[in-house]
């Protein structure tokens, strides 16, 4: 399922939300052109479980805690960047509204650093290096269930060749997905098929809790995008 776009209109310009694609769009096109080096420094700023927790340093040292934050601009290719940067752009505006240009930014942040601890946690002797904005954008779907669970996602179904356009309620839609995040990582080998399934489920959780905290009071619903014939004249269901 793919999400083309939900029928809430933010108030307010999305400004960290665009500022966080740019940085993500820009980080990858500067290590695209390090050539040789790309590799290495990849390595570097990604987040490692076992040189996480087997930092045998001081704790305070940036090479400990830094790929917490680093490795959530890192991405392993274009399909990985724009598939969440999508993601970010259709569920990220209404929560930044919600929450605030400053909040949402510390939200997003706090939602990408606990899902690298909970991959880290479970499997924390892996060397292979976990990065992607996956899990920050998880905490962003967490707390749009939490603050939008009555919106409507216009989704794209492929079947075979024909799209297939259908409007689902955002509790439907974050619920199935989250549903598929906890079976594939209660199912799949670590790492397997180099999706860090744990991430996708501790940033989702994370960002659940931290909505409910960090949420400010609910001002009058924002205006729709959009009216199906189904519900014109009668207001938009809520779930």
């Amino acid at each position: 399922m793919i999400p083309i776009r939900d029928s809430l209109q933010a108030r307010t310009v999305p400004v960290m939300t665009v500022l966080l694609i740019a940085a993500n769009v820009l980080v990858f096109l500067a290590i695209s052109q390090v050539g040789p080096g790309a590799d290495e420094l990849v390595q570097a700023f990604s987040f490692i479980p076992r040189r996480y927790f087997g930092w045998r340093g001081s704790a305070l040292e940036p090479g400990r805690w830094l790929p917490l934050v680093t490795a959530m601009f890192l991405h392993a290719n274009l399909l990985h960047l724009v598939s969440n940067m999508w993601f970010l752009w259709v569920f990220g505006d209404n929560v930044e509204d919600r929450l605030g240009h400053g909040r949402f930014l510390a939200f997003y942040l706090l939602c990408g650093v606990a899902s690298f601890l909970v991959h880290g946690l479970s499997a924390p002797g892996s060397r292979l290096p976990a990065l992607g904005a996956s899990g920050a954008i998880s905490g962003v779907l967490g707390a749009y269930l939490v603050l939008f669970a009555g919106a409507r996602i216009l989704t794209l179904i492929p079947i075979v060749i024909i799209p297939w356009f259908v409007e689902i309620p955002a509790v439907v839609f974050i619920g199935m997905w989250f549903l598929l995040q906890f079976l594939y990582a209660t199912h799949a080998a670590a790492g397997q098929a180099g999706v860090a399934w744990w991430a996708h489920v501790g940033g989702f959780v994370a960002g659940v809790l931290l909505c409910l905290v960090m949420r400010r009071p609910a001002p009058p619903p924002p205006p729709r995008r959009w009216v199906t014939r189904r519900t014109r004249g009668t207001g938009w269901p809520g779930f």
